[in-house]
């Protein structure tokens, strides 16, 4: 079984700590979820969050390509209270050191009324084991954010989610995950593009 996680591209309004902000993919967006998948198509099924930013790029794919598509709730990002919508910069002018406590120790120092990292792990880990078992044997496109992304690599890699801050996903990145019977999880790529490999 392979798995190829897609994040999504660039939403509308730029970075910031969206979260579950329901923002839309804006036009460069759009061309770097097209550029990241180009011409390939070696999937059998796709499986997106239900935020729009992921949905939205997964539906037309999945049109496009005459693919089953399903809507997987539990891969939504993680709630980052009240993070939620705020820039880099506007949360360094509140606080310059809150990043760095919360990259450094994000169970001790999550933002007030987000998500707790325990509880964000369980559900997206949940949803994997759905996933797997349910669609075995196939190759699967997942769409989703960053932090979700985060979390399938350290469950695949037996990693401690304390640390999946220190992983790079880029907007549009595709990180590929290979499951074989009797075998660990293997990244076979990370952070790249299909056309790369």
């Amino acid at each position: 079984m392979i798995i190829d996680l897609l994040r999504h591209g660039e939403p509308v309004g730029g970075r910031r700590y969206r979260g579950q902000i329901d923002d839309p993919l804006s036009d460069k967006g759009w061309q770097q979820m097209r550029d990241a998948v180009a011409a390939h198509s070696p999937w059998d099924a796709i499986v997106t969050s239900p935020l729009l930013r992921c949905r939205a790029f997964a539906e037309a794919l999945a049109a496009a390509q005459q693919l089953p598509l399903v809507v997987e709730d539990d891969y939504k990002e993680i709630g980052f209270g009240a993070w939620e919508g705020k820039t880099r910069a506007e949360l360094t002018a509140i606080d310059p050191q809150q990043l760095q406590r919360f990259y450094d120790d994000p169970i001790t120092y999550r933002p007030e009324g987000a998500e707790t990292l325990a509880i964000f792990s369980t559900r997206v880990i949940e949803a994997w084991q759905r996933m797997v078992d349910t669609q075995q044997g196939q190759h699967l496109l997942v769409v989703a954010h960053a932090g979700v992304i985060r979390v399938l690599i350290c469950h695949a890699l037996g990693l401690s989610f304390e640390q999946m801050f220190r992983l790079q996903i880029s907007n549009a990145s595709i990180s590929r995950i290979a499951l074989q019977q009797g075998q660990p999880p293997a990244l076979q790529f990370h952070n790249g593009r299909l056309d790369m490999f």
